[in-house]
């Protein structure tokens, strides 16, 4: 979900009846909302105020949503809390002083992690569901000192794709500079290497607007993100081939456009449909070719991350 982060995850299969729930995030009012896929029965679970929430995802089968606070940029106060499915029984699991500022979030259920992009931290990192092993995966600062203002080094969109072995990230560049980039390496840090000086990073696409949350589809070999930006290119929902090279390395498709500053994206792969967001209150749906557009909540405070996800029915 993203998105974040945001890919589909399905109930146990001890569950004999599902439905799909999306979940979502109010950054100005510090709520967690879930709706149906329509967007009807639209309800808060979680008010926590203004701690800044960004990225959001589904352990469907364990009954828990995890999400990120960004908290203070200047201050190593970002956070990642968890909760039941209805939002009751909230615990931190990185507590501040763990991440500088958390964007978006990825579970990867094949490894039991919790993949973001610290976006001040300028760096990729990942921990166990409970918090604990802490662990830095990339860094970019390139020896700046946290947190950094160089935004060409802000890690923000991240995506897993577990069965490659590989991490995928965004680094949104400044306002409407076309310095964004998108960027994978190996989610295991190869032998005798670092974070800050690891060389299987490669740079897959260049020169976009301002690339926030990512998805993937493994199964077509595409990557999916929201860039923010001025039109053309801006404020748009995107999708390349998740391995460019000489033979298929093109523009990428634009799917969706005249977004109000988009942020999160989810795909429900099953579906074959994708949600995302705008800050300005919106969410949508489409095909994942981007066709079937429809607006399914307007005006609900400044949305930032989604996720959907197969959850028994009645939660």
């Amino acid at each position: 979900m993203s998105s974040t982060t945001s890919t589909t995850i399905n109930a146990g299969t001890d569950k004999s009846k599902t439905t799909g729930r999306l979940f979502f995030l109010d950054l100005g009012a510090g709520r967690v909302l879930s709706a149906n896929p329509d967007g009807s029965n639209l309800k808060t679970i979680v008010n926590e105020g203004k701690r800044f929430p960004d990225g959001l995802v589904v352990d469907a089968a364990a009954g828990h949503l995890y999400w990120t606070n960004m908290g203070n940029p200047k201050k190593n106060d970002g956070t990642i809390l968890r909760s039941d499915l209805d939002g009751k029984n909230i615990v931190t699991i990185v507590p501040p002083g763990g991440t500088f500022t958390p964007k978006q979030l990825q579970f990867e259920k094949k490894s039991g992690k919790l993949y973001w992009s610290d976006r001040e931290g300028m760096r990729v990192m990942s921990a166990n569901l409970d918090g604990s092993h802490i662990e830095t995966l990339v860094d970019t600062s390139q020896g700046d000192p946290r947190p950094g203002a160089d935004s060409t080094k802000w890690c923000v969109g991240i995506a897993v794709d577990a069965d490659g072995g590989k991490v995928y990230w965004t680094q949104k560049g400044d306002d409407n500079a076309g310095q964004g980039r998108i960027f994978r390496a190996n989610i295991e840090l190869p032998m005798g290497q670092s974070p800050a000086n690891r060389n299987d990073i490669e740079l897959l696409y260049d020169n976009l607007p301002e690339p926030i949350d990512l998805d993937l589809d493994p199964a077509t070999r595409m990557v999916y993100w929201t860039d923010r930006g001025d039109p053309p290119r801006g404020n748009t929902v995107n999708r390349a081939p998740m391995d460019p090279t000489l033979g298929n390395s093109k523009e990428p498709e634009i799917l969706f456009t005249h977004l109000m500053e988009g942020i999160g994206l989810a795909l429900d792969l099953k579906g074959g449909r994708m949600f995302f967001t705008d800050l300005t209150g919106s969410v949508y749906s489409a095909s994942l070719d981007g066709s079937n557009q429809k607006t399914l909540v307007v005006a609900e405070g400044n949305i930032t991350g989604i996720a959907y996800a197969e959850v028994p029915a009645g939660d």
